[in-house]
């Protein structure tokens, strides 16, 4: 929807139809609540005649023709997800957005089999248009991941009052975090080594619509678009050329381990990671690779955020179909840890899924899998 559709109907008159009930919009009204929210459903007006066939007045079979009425064919989302319109932006990018609502995140973390949990995530409401989201898994220890969970988003929120772009905040955020962390183990007396590091995997949604992704080691960010799983990370591992030449040429090794992984110097299965200040000089570095993509809530039903512990065990189109089975994002988060978990992780698992406009709209329909895995198709190759 183009912008000067969206002035047309603001200077109309007409009935909007909310999912909870009707309501009259003007344009002195919208001029004066430019922060009020439309609902996602648009009334468009029926006329009949006594001897036509009189329409049904829900949303889900306007023409009564039995099929439930969508985005594509009728100008709203046919989804489970029940949130408002944002105006302001809406009007800014020409075309509906969709507030996406923390309440509706789904989160879980599972130890798995290892002694303790040394992942962590976070999701927050960061500023007034800018969401927070995060997973870290640690190595090493509890220190890293636990510095970053508590640190890296005040970074972030210092850096975006001085730099509006969120690739140039999140690669500054990053290392600014690495150096603080550094001082924090050096002066810690408790702490027992300088080994301990973690992955960072940080998405920022602005104005629901700019997602910003950053990421250092092997934690993933992926997006369903048109119920396809659309990576946003690569993982930084021995196996990329570029990681391994950059590691050789900074006086590091790599070296396989009996289970025939890469390892830098035979010691960390990441190239790129917050902490591991013992391998830094050695070519581990904490810049992240970042992504900028637009949203299009028609298309895109939600992101999510994963550990290795999923990762290993379930690729990124395989997790994409088990959260399109999922009633609401709260479920589906649990229910991939706990699909990690069969299918034989035993490492944390940790996944957060934020809904988009088109959640529940890209249904698969392969729901069953099969439990003797091939770990080279499904594994963190995948």
């Amino acid at each position: 929807m183009s912008s000067a559709c969206l002035v047309r109907l603001s200077r109309c008159s007409h009935q909007y139809l909310g999912r909870s009930g009707l309501f009259q919009m003007t344009l002195p009204a919208l001029q004066l609540q430019q922060d009020s929210h439309l609902r996602f459903t648009i009334f468009r007006r029926q006329f009949y005649s006594p001897s036509e066939k009189r329409h049904s007045n829900t949303r889900f079979d306007a023409d009564s023709s039995g099929q439930p009425t969508t985005w594509d064919s009728f100008g709203i989302w046919d989804d489970r997800i029940d949130e408002p319109i944002l105006l302001p932006p809406s009007i800014r990018y020409g075309k509906p957005i969709p507030k996406v609502s923390l309440s509706k995140v789904g989160c879980a973390s599972l130890i798995g089999q290892r002694k303790e949990n040394e992942d962590r995530f976070r999701v927050s409401q960061m500023t007034d248009s800018i969401l927070y989201f995060a997973v870290f898994d640690g190595h090493g220890g509890l220190e890293a991941a636990d510095f970053c969970e508590k640190n890296l988003e005040k970074c972030i929120k210092k850096l975006v009052t001085e730099e509006s772009n969120l690739e140039l905040v999140l690669t500054k955020a990053f290392l600014e975090v690495d150096k603080a962390l550094a001082r924090h183990l050096h002066f810690c007396p408790n702490v027992p080594s300088m080994n301990a590091g973690t992955t960072a995997t940080v998405a920022l949604l602005r104005d629901s619509i700019e997602l910003v992704v950053g990421s250092v080691g092997d934690s993933r960010a992926m997006l369903c678009r048109k119920g396809k799983a659309l990576k946003l990370t690569v993982d930084h591992t021995p196996l990329r050329k570029d990681e391994k030449e950059r590691i050789k040429k900074s006086g590091g090794f790599i070296a396989w381990n009996s289970l025939g992984q890469p390892n830098v110097n035979g010691r960390l299965a990441m190239t790129r990671s917050i902490g591991d200040f013992d391998l830094k000089n050695l070519g581990v570095i904490a810049e992240p690779e970042t992504k900028r993509i637009s949203l299009h809530h028609v298309h895109d039903a939600f992101l999510a955020l994963t550990t290795d512990g999923i990762n290993f065990i379930m690729n990124s189109q395989e997790i994409c179909n088990v959260i399109n089975q999922c009633h609401d994002p709260k479920e589906a988060a649990q229910r991939i840890s706990d699909q990690a978990l069969q299918y034989g992780s035993e490492d944390n698992s940790t996944i957060v899924v934020v809904p988009f406009g088109a959640w529940g709209k890209h249904k698969s329909s392969d729901t069953s899998f099969s439990f003797s895995r091939s770990f080279v198709s499904s594994g963190r190759w995948a």
